[in-house]
């Protein structure tokens, strides 16, 4: 199995480091974030990585050299030009991903324990073309799902603001983890062109499609912040 790893992003919260480096070589315990993701991923068999890049991109692919890419095929999906965020993003990478075999996507600045096998069987099982790591945690932003758990709205926890595929009939809120499972036939369903967020893409999908949560009770840190940085070294050595 292939597996996309966002590392494109300016990381702005996590300046002053993102000023001069791309926040996928922030260090926790003296590790980057890249390779913490790239050898827990290897632990699960996968061997085979695109890594998309934009901000510093250049130190990535310098890293990964230094270091024979980890003993993996690593490709470079080259957003140098512009940044695309997570759906244009998946869209450039197509020529990569689009082979007919389902496909992790990762954010480089996420730390996790989920147990990737257990994630990959649950994705097969219900044959959904997006399937999406969830856990019960504070957010400020939650993703809504129905008894089944089949995606059916988004919530700004904060505002109140919800988008909803039909009226809430007391969904459970989810925290998205940043990692998802994918089918390729995800390629002829999303619409939008350009920059876009992928999530925009399954808010609307949700309407005809079902997309499903794999709730997970594992360690997960959104390594964004530097302070973050601190509470991710408590748990990842």
């Amino acid at each position: 199995m292939k597996a996309l790893i966002f590392a494109a992003g300016k990381g702005t919260r996590l300046k002053p480091f993102t000023d001069h480096h791309p926040k996928a070589l922030a260090k926790v315990n003296g590790i980057p974030l890249l390779e913490r993701n790239i050898t827990y991923l290897k632990n699960f068999g996968i061997r085979d990585f695109v890594i998309n890049v934009h901000h510093f991109g250049n130190q990535i692919v310098d890293f990964l050299k230094q270091n024979d890419n980890f003993g993996c095929k690593i490709e470079i999906s080259d957003e140098s030009e512009e940044l695309l965020e997570t759906g244009g993003g998946l869209i450039f990478a197509r020529k990569f991903l689009d082979h007919g075999e389902d496909f992790l996507i990762m954010n480089a600045d996420i730390l996790t324990d989920i147990n990737i096998t257990d994630f990959v069987e649950y994705h097969k099982k219900i044959k959904d073309f997006a399937t999406l790591a969830v856990s019960d945690r504070e957010s400020s932003r939650k993703l809504l799902f129905n008894d089944d758990l089949v995606l059916r709205g988004w919530l700004n926890v904060q505002t109140g603001e919800q988008r909803l595929a039909e009226f809430n009939k007391g969904f459970k809120p989810l925290a998205f983890s940043g990692v998802h499972c994918i089918n390729p036939v995800i390629f002829e369903k999303i619409k939008r062109t350009g920059k876009f967020s992928v999530m925009e893409e399954y808010l609307d999908l949700m309407q005809t499609e079902h997309i499903h949560g794999f709730v997970h009770n594992s360690v997960l840190i959104d390594v964004g912040r530097p302070e973050s940085v601190t509470e991710a070294e408590k748990y990842f050595k």
